[in-house]
């Protein structure tokens, strides 16, 4: 069995990837929705964070706002989602879904790539 190599390179930045789901094709608006869904249904609290590209690879992103705490409605996030992507054309967008249980992020994946 032959393992596929990504070559990801920090001196080409078109090549970088951030985090598991950069592996894989980019996801359509339904799949999206379908992942904020799957947040929802978890019970965590969805949250939006975004960075330009250059930093995305530092610790710290800038919130969007503050995490939505007990929001049910996956349409309301994707909201926030494209006014933050409005607001910030040329940076990476994250999703995460904060765990209230375990306090920690039980889903975290990059929605939308920042031009590089």
């Amino acid at each position: 069995m032959s393992i596929q190599d990504y070559p990801s390179r920090v001196s080409d930045p078109k090549s970088r990837k951030a985090e598991t789901f950069s592996y894989l094709p980019t996801m359509d608006a339904e799949q999206v929705k379908a992942q904020v869904q799957y947040i929802i249904d978890q019970g965590w609290n969805p949250a939006i964070e975004h960075s330009e590209p250059e930093r995305a690879f530092d610790y710290f992103w800038y919130m969007w706002k503050l995490p939505m705490f007990g929001e049910t409605s996956a349409d309301a996030v994707l909201a926030e989602v494209d006014l933050c992507i409005k607001a910030n054309p040329n940076n990476h967008v994250r999703l995460i879904g904060y765990d209230n249980f375990s306090q920690s992020q039980g889903a975290n994946m990059l929605i939308k790539r920042g031009d590089m």
